[in-house]
């Protein structure tokens, strides 16, 4: 029997990285797409030798073609930190709209069922908590962050008239803080800064008082949502993440403690514009529709993204 083949764009990015992963595993024949602005061939690299898996180095902003049929598209392409939007702000918002439109296209064209890679910053710096996918959001479409939320947001929007206008049959996910293995160290989201600033005994950087609030959930309990995700038959966003919410100042202690450098300590900064002050998804639908809850609990998480950490840091 002929394996099913399905498009990963982002392949060489830390979620697209996990996501290839499964799919060879349960059998798939996978194709990996990555311009490599944010990527990082490391982490897909034991897959080439594999004859289920192709790669290209290509920026889905651009025409994307796949020769052959596909059955699945998984469109995780888009620079994800904040400190990658806010210096590529154009690059993010063609991936959003542009890499999105193309790969819609392709969908159609292929007759393929496609996934498209929300966030929880469709929701802004939320007015409702926990967030639920009814909330329409409260984003600032002109301030730093907006190249992002906007660019995420429009994709939502062209991904349901595609599904709409055409029938294509399309997913969303929206996905909430996540972390593990293959985070980059330079990626200026709060764990991997805090695990490299512990592990070097420099100061965790905390900015504001701390209060801010996040959920973190674990990569593989994205991975497995994900995968029931594609293959439900629900077209309507539905948020993942761990509703464990935790402070900003209470997780920097959680990590101080798991690393034990007594050089590293805390480091008070002002608070950016448009930072959201709370961020905690409401799961119920993914527990309903697809029977999804998080496994890993964040001391198991935090110890083997540690693991991880230790040997990709320099210190």
């Amino acid at each position: 029997m002929q394996k099913k083949r399905i498009l990963i764009t982002g392949a060489a990015g830390f979620i697209g990285s996990h996501l290839c992963d499964r799919y060879i595993n349960e059998g798939y024949y996978v194709i990996g797409m990555d311009n490599m602005i944010t990527g990082n061939i490391a982490n897909i690299e034991h897959l080439f030798p594999l004859e289920s898996f192709e790669f290209y180095h290509h920026d889905v902003s651009k025409f994307v073609h796949v020769p052959g049929n596909l059955d699945y598209i998984l469109h995780f392409a888009s620079p994800a930190s904040p400190i990658d939007y806010l210096k590529m702000p154009i690059q993010t918002l063609k991936v959003g709209s542009l890499g999105t439109h193309n790969l819609l296209g392709l969908a159609k064209a292929k007759n393929a069922r496609i996934l498209i890679a929300s966030t929880s910053e469709v929701y802004g710096d939320p007015l409702e908590h926990p967030q639920t996918e009814s909330y329409w959001g409260n984003v600032n479409p002109i301030g730093p962050r907006g190249v992002y939320d906007e660019a995420k947001r429009f994709q939502e929007a062209i991904t349901m008239a595609y599904h709409t206008y055409h029938g294509l049959e399309t997913r969303i996910v929206r996905i909430f803080n996540t972390y593990g293995p293959r985070m980059r160290v330079e990626d200026g989201r709060v764990l991997p800064a805090f695990f490299s600033q512990a592990i070097r005994g420099e100061g965790l950087t905390i900015f504001g008082d701390g209060s801010q609030t996040r959920s973190f959930c674990y990569v593989d309990d994205l991975v497995e949502g994900i995968y029931r995700l594609m293959l439900s038959d629900y077209a309507f966003p539905v948020n993942l993440g761990n509703p464990a919410e935790i402070t900003i100042r209470q997780f920097a202690d959680e990590i101080l403690a798991l690393v034990n450098n007594p050089k590293a300590y805390i480091d008070f900064r002002p608070l950016p514009v448009d930072d959201p002050k709370q961020r905690q998804p409401d799961i119920t639908k993914a527990r309903e529709i697809l029977g999804w809850e998080p496994k890993f609990d964040r001391k198991t998480g935090l110890a083997l993204t540690y693991e991880y950490f230790k040997k990709v840091v320099t210190v």
